[in-house]
């Protein structure tokens, strides 16, 4: 240390822990402001800069790259908000790494025979899996006069969410989905899911709000069956929790029409013809990809329409 308590760039180094070159780095960036030179032009530090450099080295050892040090260093508060960042970051990292280890899993696990069709359906998906394609897939079933407010309400029920930690049969469904909703001949209107109601002839928003209250008591109903006898009745527990009058009566004010026998006679039917292949198997795959005990919309319609045949079958009896 000089007369005046400044030490040179050696003698910084050395208390820090770091090479010369580090501290001239850090220097040379604006990080570490320099006290003074000497008469022969080298740099001297004051105390000051060893705590500066500790606090560098701490965030640089968090992977904070230069300039989100910078940040912290110049503003006291930008530390929370760069951690924050960070933190999203490594988020995103480790569901890319989850992705591909439960992917190397699926391939490594399966049967020889069966790891050509693996890889090509891993080869389609990104990791982890966008879900533009399933949205895009059911923004081409709902109907275009739908509110923006219910077509978002509806994405959120029908489209699942990457799982943040997948199991290998979860990567292996996401993928079957993926190729699902992306088959070209979905465009072409030879297998495009049709809604039950004919288009024109009917209010969307009343049905689709009116479904979504059956859709509510149907979950309530599922849960209370299942609590009770730990089995569900398909069409028992729709049936006594009110969900399938709420569920008929959508469609019935939907269409300005009186919930009668016959409707429901023809609401069965109806049901019937529009619960085609594609749906039928978007619902098997999605549903070990939904959060546990999380209602799956696609069951619950599947329950109510099954309490429904069963109701007008009984009755035709």
């Amino acid at each position: 240390m000089t007369d005046d308590g400044l030490w040179s760039i050696g003698e910084l180094a050395a208390r820090a822990g770091v090479t010369v070159k580090t501290v001239r780095h850090y220097s040379d960036r604006g990080l570490l402001p320099e006290a003074a030179r000497s008469g022969g032009g080298h740099r001297r530090y004051g105390p000051q800069a060893l705590d500066r450099l500790r606090l560098i080295r701490s965030l640089r050892s968090l992977d904070l790259g230069v300039p989100e040090v910078r940040r912290v260093i110049e503003r006291d508060e930008a530390l929370e908000e760069v951690l924050a960042a960070r933190l999203r970051e490594v988020g995103s990292q480790l569901a890319v790494l989850r992705w591909r280890e439960a992917s190397l899993r699926l391939v490594q696990d399966c049967a020889a025979g069966e790891r050509a069709e693996r890889l090509r359906l891993l080869g389609a998906v990104s990791l982890p899996p966008d879900t533009g394609a399933l949205v895009r897939f059911w923004r081409r079933v709902l109907p275009a006069r739908l509110p923006a407010r219910l077509v978002t309400t509806v994405l959120d029920s029908v489209v699942p969410p990457p799982p943040a930690d997948p199991t290998p049969p979860q990567v292996l469904a996401f993928a079957r989905l993926h190729e699902l909703v992306s088959d070209p001949r979905l465009d072409s209107g030879e297998f495009r899911p049709a809604p039950p109601l004919p288009a024109g002839e009917y209010r969307p928003t009343v049905l689709y709000e009116g479904l979504a209250e059956a859709y509510a008591l149907a979950a309530r109903g599922v849960d209370e069956a299942l609590a009770e006898s730990g089995a569900l009745a398909e069409s028992g527990a729709p049936a006594e929790s009110g969900a399938l009058d709420c569920f008929v009566a959508a469609y019935a004010t939907a269409l300005g029409t009186a919930d009668t026998p016959a409707f429901r006679q023809r609401l069965a039917g109806l049901l019937a013809r529009s619960d085609g292949p594609v749906v039928h198997r978007y619902w098997k795959l999605a549903a070990g990809l939904f959060a546990p005990g999380e209602p799956v919309l696609g069951a619950l319609h599947h329950h109510l329409s099954v309490a429904l045949h069963a109701q007008v079958g009984s009755r035709a009896g």
